[in-house]
């Protein structure tokens, strides 16, 4: 009997596998990591050919452990990261090392766009703003730098849609991918001709769109046989992480908020019609499910930031970890604990890769400000969790005044797994933080359910909330509600301050 779903989520450390069952039990999962090349210029790229592997690799492994046979698998389904550029070819092989969505090389190609079409024009459209991180700048930037590889290109996708073309030999998006691309008219529903006409793409270069529930073909036979899947298996084309994330949170009704924190972070919540800002400081991406939208911030480097932390100052921590067989970010957490809430006037900013919201600035830097003799290492570890919440905070504060009305969050993702790092949330943003039982499989859980949903085996999305029940809450502590709005204020004050120098800093 056909009742398992197999769910990928491709992220940028690696490829997340679950197994579902028709009860919605999280059977198995596997993981596969894969490298991602940091370049000089803004350039951040991966192999296509990995993901491909880890698909592979994670897919014949969930049925070994998940104790399934092939035949009683009732869909595959994906998640995938956004906002990137696979070019491939019309087998769907990849032409050249995909661009994800961390790159921002494409500043030229923004400009040109923003001559053409005014910021304003473009965000009406397509409900974000003009940033090099789209992969509409990033198609043009190919087709400026490497005009022989865009004429050879079948057609230009995501993550996701380029293992589903490898997987079927079918090419096609889905309207949360698609609201990524820069490229989509949010209201129409559709590719947008203005824009077609401003940036001089070519439309057949684009897949078409399909419901986030369409069965986009099946399994191959030579793919099966890569896979360990059935040939003829189904394949659903599923969402992008945010759109799924959405959905694993349980976030699939209107006004219902949460938050994901991994190598990157958003907050976001769902609604029927776009919050659009007037600073266009946040965006909107189409939900996966028909007829409501996914009104979103993300930030650049959360869980990044931490890790980053990790390596360069927490060798003691990951030499004790190492011995004990214990988390290092538990130990790091330990560390923090050792400095009082606001870590005595340190303040960081954790633009390490750049920033998306609420700044969009790619010129952006991280920064600890107020150091002094007295400050340890303990207060720079702390200061660096609470730096991350107040950039979420600014996120949220834009959200609320468009008329989200959050007043608690859910929150997914590895990195809020830690109970301190969710009180520090808790605390700086002044509202009760749900953590959910299922938090670094959300996202593929969030596929699940749409691939279910797809194949009859789950009988709406309202699954998800059952899958993924409530595991605790953390209320905001009120004594420390005027320190922490002081040092939000703070952190504000000093990257507006900071932006001439970081202009400065950029080479030519």
């Amino acid at each position: 009997m056909t009742a398992y779903i197999l769910a990928h989520d491709l992220g940028t450390s690696g490829d997340k596998a679950t197994l579902y069952d028709r009860e919605g039990r999280l059977r198995a999962s596997a993981f596969q990591e894969y490298p991602t090349d940091y370049q000089s210029g803004g350039r951040v790229e991966q192999d296509a050919g990995e993901w491909w592997r880890a698909v592979c690799l994670t897919t014949r492994q969930l049925l070994q452990t998940g104790g399934v046979q092939s035949s009683e698998i009732a869909c595959v389904v994906f998640s995938g990261h956004m906002q990137g550029v696979v070019a491939v070819d019309e087998q769907g092989m990849p032409l050249r090392r995909a661009i994800i969505w961390a790159d921002h090389r494409a500043e030229d190609q923004a400009a040109r766009l923003r001559e053409r079409l005014g910021e304003e024009g473009f965000y009406r459209i397509t409900g974000h703003r003009l940033s090099p991180t789209y992969s509409l700048p990033k198609i043009m930037w190919l087709r400026d730098h490497e005009p022989e590889l865009y004429a050879r290109t079948h057609r230009f996708m995501h993550s996701k849609e380029a293992m589903i073309a490898r997987l079927t030999g079918r090419f096609a998006t889905e309207p949360s991918d698609a609201t990524g691309t820069g490229l989509y008219d949010l209201a129409a529903g559709g590719w947008s001709g203005a824009i077609l006409d401003a940036s001089g793409i070519d439309p057949r270069t684009l897949p078409p769109i399909v419901a986030s529930t369409t069965v986009i073909g099946e399994v191959l036979p030579a793919t099966a046989e890569a896979t360990g899947l059935r040939a003829g298996t189904p394949v659903v084309i599923g969402g992008g992480d945010g759109a799924c994330a959405s959905v694993g949170a349980g976030s699939v009704a209107p006004g219902v908020g949460y938050a994901y924190i991994g190598s990157s972070s958003w907050m976001a919540t769902a609604t029927t019609q776009p919050l659009l800002d007037p600073g266009r400081r946040i965006v909107n991406f189409g939900h996966v499910i028909p007829g409501m939208v996914i009104p979103l911030g993300a930030m650049q480097a959360a869980g990044g930031a931490y890790r980053w932390t990790r390596d360069q100052l927490g060798a003691a921590e990951e030499a004790q970890a190492q011995a004990a067989g214990a988390s290092v970010y538990e130990l790091l957490n330990a560390t923090a604990e050792a400095s009082p809430p606001g870590a005595d006037g340190l303040i960081f900013l954790p633009y390490l890769l750049g920033e998306r919201a609420p700044r969009w600035n790619p010129r952006a830097r991280g920064a600890f400000i107020g150091l002094t003799m007295q400050h340890t290492r303990a207060h720079m570890i702390r200061a660096v969790l609470e730096g991350v919440a107040f950039n979420l905070r600014a996120i949220l504060t834009v959200l609320n005044d468009q008329g989200a009305g959050i007043e608690s969050l859910r929150i997914i993702g590895g990195g809020s797994v830690g109970r301190f790092w969710r009180q520090i949330m808790a605390d700086v943003f002044g509202i009760p933080l749900h953590r959910l039982t299922i938090l670094e499989e959300a996202t593929s859980m969030g596929a699940a359910v749409i691939g279910g949903v797809a194949v009859g085996v789950y009988p709406g999305f309202e699954m998800a909330q059952a899958m993924n029940p409530v595991a605790d809450v953390i209320s905001p502590d009120p004594s420390r509600r005027a320190l922490y709005d002081e040092s939000a204020a703070i952190f504000e004050a000093s990257y507006a301050a900071l932006i001439p120098v970081f202009e400065r800093m950029v080479k030519p």
